[in-house]
């Protein structure tokens, strides 16, 4: 595959670059706040990405026929990583997971609701697959689902439990796993829309180590109408690792990580050790050396998704890549957190200052990387569910080895 990208594309990201310029705003971007950056959880970041829509921008690879512009994937890469960079808001959850499998698998009627108010960035949603026992093996999930009817109407009735829903909170619709079948593991599952502002569901706030909200939501005797079921019943599991394998690229960006590696080699550049430049030691030079050299590897790795995501959509019905996408998850999250190790362990005692501390090693940001970088490990997928997926899905491995 050709790295580099084309004229057309590099006009692109300058086109995105002085965008971004014209409307920077420290309420909209906020690396310090590392992959949580990208959430859209205030007024202003929700009319920033309004914008991006009125733009043009939220529907990069959608079909035409739904308000998109049927681009390359590459564009959508591009912006993405864009707006990372920066610590921005950004596009995977509503125009890439939500949105992308509604157009695969959605009836008319979640397609004529949904997708418009997408495009125009006018509803939030919060993504519910995990529960307490049910983490890293969402097939093991088991909110249950009951066929009933009510005024007239036949749907479901859901009764359990989630846990880790970062957006629920602030959303307005629930993207919601749900058991519909006790007897069937994988094929047991179904995917549905639930409005989030109804009496039945309870969200209590869960306040991580990286000093943001996720929550643990509770559902009692909610009725969702076989409207809101997002493609065939039982299939769910099969739409859930689909979307899976798009949120473990879009987001886990590589800008931020970068954007990291760039502060602390500014600061190994700058700073002195019992009076001798950091950089002369040979001991720093060669960590510096490698942290370079794994971050250079991780870009490639994405720009392979980006190129098997490419060949994909020139495929009607063709999944996003997953053995690429396991690949990049594993390998760039992982790459963070050393990167993260490396930021404490030359900044030395006073990294472990808070963030935006001015007068500590790179303005505190080593402390809030070290604890943010526990959740990139595990969130979309842990490490171990990454290598089991590449084992299995890329080497063709037995299931138990």
């Amino acid at each position: 595959m050709d790295f580099d990208f084309s004229p057309d594309q590099r006009d692109f990201a300058a086109e995105v670059e002085q965008y971004l310029d014209d409307h920077d705003d420290h309420e909209v971007f906020d690396v310090t706040r590392e992959n949580m950056a990208q959430i859209v959880d205030t007024p202003k970041r929700r009319a920033f990405m309004k914008s991006l829509g009125e733009h043009g921008w939220l529907g990069l690879t959608w079909p035409k026929q739904y308000g998109g512009s049927e681009g390359e994937g590459v564009y959508e890469f591009i912006l993405n990583e864009a707006l990372a960079g920066r610590g921005g808001p950004q596009i995977g959850k509503g125009v890439g997971i939500i949105g992308k499998t509604l157009i695969a698998h959605g009836n008319d009627f979640l397609k004529e609701k949904f997708l418009p108010m997408i495009l125009r960035n006018e509803v939030e949603f919060a993504v519910g697959y995990s529960e307490p026992d049910a983490g890293s093996d969402a097939a093991s999930m088991r909110l249950k689902a009951e066929r009933t009817e009510r005024d007239g109407q036949s749907g479901w009735l859901l009764n359990g439990q989630k846990t880790w829903t970062t957006s629920a909170h602030f959303a307005e619709w629930y993207w919601l796993g749900t058991r519909t079948d006790p007897n069937e593991k994988h094929r047991g599952i179904t995917l549905m829309l639930v409005p989030l502002d109804q009496p039945g569901i309870e969200i209590r706030g869960i306040w991580t180590m990286g000093d943001e909200r996720t929550n643990e939501v509770f559902i009692e005797n909610v009725f969702v109408a076989d409207d809101y079921v997002v493609g065939d019943v039982g299939k769910g599991f099969q739409y859930i690792s689909q979307a899976l394998d798009l949120e473990r690229f879009t987001m886990f960006t590589f800008s931020p990580i970068k954007q990291r590696l760039d502060v602390l080699t500014d600061y190994v550049r700058t700073a002195t050790r019992d009076g001798e430049p950091l950089r002369n030691d040979p001991v720093v030079r060669q960590r510096i050396a490698r942290l370079h050299t794994d971050a250079e590897v991780a870009r490639v790795l994405g720009l392979r998704v980006v190129d098997e995501s490419v060949k994909a959509e020139k495929v009607p019905g063709a999944p996003p890549p997953s053995i690429e996408s396991s690949q990049y998850k594993l390998f760039a999250t992982e790459f963070s957190r050393r990167l993260a190790n490396a930021s404490m362990d030359l900044g030395a005692p006073g990294t472990q200052l808070r963030v935006r501390t001015q007068d500590a090693p790179m303005a505190g940001r080593s402390e809030s990387t070290y604890r943010y970088t526990v959740i990139d490990t595990i969130g979309g997928g842990s490490s171990e569910i990454q290598k089991n997926i590449i084992a299995r899905r890329g080497l063709g491995l037995p299931k138990n080895f």
